[in-house]
């Protein structure tokens, strides 16, 4: 971690920081134990949700997604109910805007209380001393907690390089097919089943496609890799970066030819244009029935089942298979973590053991916007939108590969999604863009 201090050296304007703080700074330390002891200070209460006082305190809870607000505020109120004395304040704001606050507050000491994290910045939080170290969160009511109610996998999201935990894990995802039944009935093309391979798809593709009709039978721009080519890429024996994280796949013989075959058999024959895309965005082309399919995540579910049409007329199924049979698809899950140096962590460590509680998991997966990560807690989400065949995601669950990530993710996945754009209006071979990503990639990896 050499470039530790050189890094959040880097921050933002002073200007910049003055306007974020106003909005997500911790809630006005009214609880406060000091920076270094409340770090590891859980309180004394052993029950989850519990606070060591009756003093009024208000938390500052931040995630990014506007569908799971609702969520998000529901669980809120749940505690506040238990607890009178803590008042629980969310904040959504856009993907993009979210890692600006959450930099900004960081580089000035001054994060919100409870927030979300990805695994494309967990290590460069943890592994910097910005996000306080969870794994022994439950010691006091059971110290094997963490691994009798989550999978290894949904723990994984949280860990930081020195294997500890640095969140409570929140949710889990899948990624699907999901495809519009009028147009698949219009064309007299079956529906996708677990039999379907890729390369069947590409063929359903290539039927349900007329372009003089501005109909397509799939659409995913080039900025889509969980939720787009990395499924593919892993069924058939490419990867992204190595088990270690050292060093990247994407230069790897087999990521190039599935990478061959995405470009050969999808974005030339059977998929709008990048501009059209970036035009119109994927998820309004399906709306519209312009697009046939598209691969979705789990968290897409609460917006589809909003959206008029797609409820009408859209339906999931798994994703298609390798020739060999290999049907797996790019996991990921948000964890809920908290500031290392909180003036609120008595009161923000008990908030953090009541939304990893069965209760609050269950809760939150009964509201229809995500699958919960405790295990067995999920079993309800299926049920949320009826009209959709949502065992799908689930049955995803069964090969999952955890979505790729390094210290430097957002970096070099921001790079790699701009050479994937050039080699999608051939500006350059696939060949070439996917050897460019591993080359800057592996710089990123270096400099970790």
């Amino acid at each position: 971690m050499r470039n530790k201090k050189r890094y959040w050296a880097l921050g933002l304007t002073a200007c910049m920081l003055a306007s974020v703080m106003a909005g997500c700074g911790s809630g006005g330390g009214s609880d406060s134990k000091g920076s270094s002891e409340g770090n590891t200070d859980k309180g004394t209460e052993a029950d989850a949700g519990g606070t060591s006082s009756d003093k009024e305190v208000k938390l500052t809870m931040l995630g990014w997604e506007i569908y799971q607000q609702a969520g998000m505020e529901a669980l809120a109120k749940a505690y506040h109910e238990q607890h009178p004395n803590v008042t629980i304040d969310v904040q959504i704001s856009t993907w993009s805007e979210y890692w600006t606050k959450l930099e900004a507050t960081a580089i000035s000491n001054q994060m919100p209380d409870i927030f979300w994290m990805h695994t494309n910045e967990i290590l460069k939080y943890a592994d910097y001393g910005k996000i306080a170290d969870l794994t022994d969160l439950y010691d006091e009511e059971d110290p094997n907690f963490f691994k009798d109610n989550y999978s290894e996998v949904s723990l994984s999201n949280v860990q930081g390089s020195d294997g500890r935990y640095y969140g409570v894990p929140k949710d889990k995802d899948t990624v699907g097919l999901v495809y519009n039944r009028e147009m698949f009935d219009a064309a007299g093309v079956s529906y996708p089943d677990e039999t379907w391979t890729w390369d069947t798809f590409a063929e359903a593709a290539q039927k349900l496609t007329n372009k003089d009709n501005n109909q397509y039978g799939f659409a995913s721009p080039a900025a889509y890799n969980q939720d787009g080519y990395y499924n593919m890429i892993y069924d058939m024996g490419g990867y992204i970066v190595n088990d270690d994280h050292s060093a990247s796949g994407w230069d790897s013989p087999e990521t190039i030819a599935a990478m061959n075959w995405w470009y050969d058999n999808l974005v030339t024959v059977c998929m709008p244009t990048q501009q059209m895309m970036g035009e119109n965005t994927t998820d309004v082309l399906f709306g519209s029935g312009r697009s046939a399919m598209t691969l979705q995540g789990s968290w897409m579910v609460k917006s589809f089942s909003e959206n008029e049409y797609i409820a009408a007329n859209a339906d999931v199924a798994v994703l298609p298979k390798a020739s060999d049979g290999t049907r797996k698809t790019i996991y990921n899950g948000l964890g809920w973590a908290a500031s290392a140096e909180s003036p609120n962590a008595e009161n923000a460590w008990k908030l953090l053991e009541y939304l990893g509680s069965e209760t609050a998991q269950k809760k939150q997966a009964d509201t229809g916007v995500t699958m919960s990560a405790y295990i067995g807690t999920s079993d309800n989400w299926v049920n949320c939108a009826p009209n959709f065949h949502l065992q799908a995601y689930l049955d995803m669950t069964k090969d999952m590969v955890i979505r790729p990530y390094t210290a430097n993710t957002k970096i070099w996945e921001d790079y790699s999604q701009q050479v994937m754009v050039r080699a999608y209006t051939a500006e350059i071979t696939m060949e070439e863009a996917c050897k460019e990503i591993a080359n800057f990639m592996n710089e990123q990896i270096a400099q970790e």
